[in-house]
């Protein structure tokens, strides 16, 4: 699929990749129907959460250093602002760095929404430049914007020539997406198309895609064996580095969801090698991965020399632990970049999967693939309940009634809660490194253990909280308020 890098816009995971939001099924049925071209989403009747796409968009271009955002639109718009602008300094914070970057709203009220702004857009952008000198600005729409149709394209063509650096338009209006990881995409869009630039030299570096970077000192050591410096992005990433991407070795990811979009990006454009494995958690996913970086960048005995070292340490360990956590059983929910990778690594380690959520599904990646996680888990004849939910925790609750497994592992906060107060053991998955390589495979079944071995505090919150779920749904059927396949 090809990637128009000279349109500011660019569609939707729904209309690019056949992205669904709702189903209900088994992992072999809902990959056979992706393989065919017949997978179909259903809709909802009922919607109890979901999430803004802009938040994903702006959340990851706010956490480049020194570059102002202006969020075009009405200041509730805005609102995860004041967030960004924590993490952000938080994880410069912990980085040794400053980021200087700024996040402006542009404060639209009904006089704008009914006449239209774009003058005093041109104002703001023009003193935004001459108040903060950023490195590069990214102009973006709203859902405000998008209903009146408000151009901010041609404003910031004819401010170019007036601002010496960047300008670029983003257009993440929430109501075009119901899958908010379109917001990823958006972003890399705006990075791809304005900031990168043709290469003229090729260097040691390889791009690695992630969310705040919190194994970053690790992995620089672990790709010191291999002669490799990693471009961490985008969080404390500088404009510098992003102009050249294009020269790099390849461009990998901890995660999938995020990280496709400019892989595939990079790939078209420059002929950067995208790394298309699964993800490098647990030993499977780890040592594919690495196998593969060696592959591209003429690396492949110093891998297989680092690997050989690593088991002797590590997999011994990993095998005596999994002694302990054979027989347990688990139900996940997680973004798909994630979902289906955890699966694969609680296989590996002896736990059984009775049911996994995914907030979404792409029936194809860019490169008209099914997603790597889900061939790995097909040619190992790996089968479970599978469901797709944007964050519909009514469905999650469901779910763990019916099953009362041994944990619930979530990348959301406010599920993992929800589950904790039914009385079932959970996970929350946070750092997106928390089960990546050797060491931490270790830890995280640790975690687990942990988990598992004393419930007491589960035991006493649930005797002592009233859930707002009655009787009558949790004999319903997960899928009760799945309406008829649409796309």
């Amino acid at each position: 699929m090809a990637i128009n890098l000279s349109n500011s816009n660019l569609a939707t995971r729904e209309n690019r990749l056949g992205s669904i939001t709702g189903y209900v099924g088994d992992l072999h049925d809902l990959a056979s129907q992706s393989k065919c071209g017949s997978l179909k989403g259903c809709g909802r009747c009922f919607s109890q959460s979901s999430t803004c796409l802009s938040g994903c968009a702006l959340g990851q271009l706010g956490g480049i250093r020194d570059i102002a955002i202006i969020h075009h639109g009405p200041s509730g718009c805005s609102a995860t602002a004041s967030s960004q602008y924590i993490v952000t300094n938080q994880v410069a914070s912990k980085r040794g760095v400053i980021n200087k970057s700024v996040y402006i709203g542009t404060d639209m009220d009904e006089n704008d929404t009914i006449f239209g702004s774009t003058e005093a857009l041109s104002d703001i952008i023009l003193e935004v430049n001459r108040r903060y000198q950023p490195k590069a600005i990214f102009v973006s729409s709203s859902c405000a914007t998008g209903i009146i149709g408000e151009d901010i394209d041609s404003v910031v063509e004819e401010l170019k020539d007036q601002i010496s650096v960047p300008v670029i338009p983003v257009h993440c209006e929430g109501f075009k997406s119901r899958i908010w990881a379109t917001g990823f995409d958006i972003s890399d869009h705006a990075v791809l198309s304005g900031i990168v630039k043709p290469p003229e030299k090729k260097r040691n570096t390889i791009n690695f895609k992630n969310f705040y970077e919190s194994a970053r000192d690790e992995i620089i050591e672990i790709f010191k064996n291999f002669d490799l410096d990693p471009i961490f992005l985008y969080a404390n990433a500088t404009i510098e580095e992003l102009e050249h991407l294009s020269e790099s070795v390849a461009t990998t990811c901890i995660c999938g969801t995020l990280g496709n979009y400019l892989g595939n990006g990079l790939e078209e454009a420059y002929g950067v090698p995208y790394i298309r494995t699964i993800n490098p958690l647990g030993i499977a996913g780890f040592e594919t991965w690495l196998r593969e970086i060696g592959k591209v960048a003429g690396k492949s005995s110093e891998v297989e020399a680092y690997i050989e070292e690593q088991r002797s340490i590590y997999i011994p360990q990993i095998e005596e632990v999994k002694k302990e956590l054979k027989g347990l059983k688990a139900v996940l929910g997680m973004g798909p970049g994630y979902t289906f990778e955890v699966s694969r690594v609680l296989n590996e380690l002896g736990i059984e999967v009775v049911w996994a959520l995914a907030w979404h599904y792409d029936k194809k990646y860019e490169n008209g693939e099914v997603p790597p996680a889900m061939s790995y888990l097909l040619d190992n004849d790996i089968n479970f309940e599978t469901s797709v939910a944007d964050q519909q925790n009514f469905e999650v609750m469901n779910i763990l009634n019916k099953y009362r497994p041994d944990l619930y592992l979530s990348r959301h906060p406010g599920s993992t809660v929800w589950a904790i107060k039914q009385g079932t053991p959970a996970i929350f998955v946070a750092d997106e490194y928390m089960i990546f390589g050797y060491r931490h495979t270790l830890e995280f079944a640790h975690t687990v253990l942990d988990t598992i071995r004393n419930r007491s505090f589960e035991q006493n919150l649930a005797r002592r909280v009233k859930l707002p779920y009655t009787d009558w749904w949790y004999q319903q059927e997960v899928g009760n308020f799945l309406e008829e396949a649409i796309g």
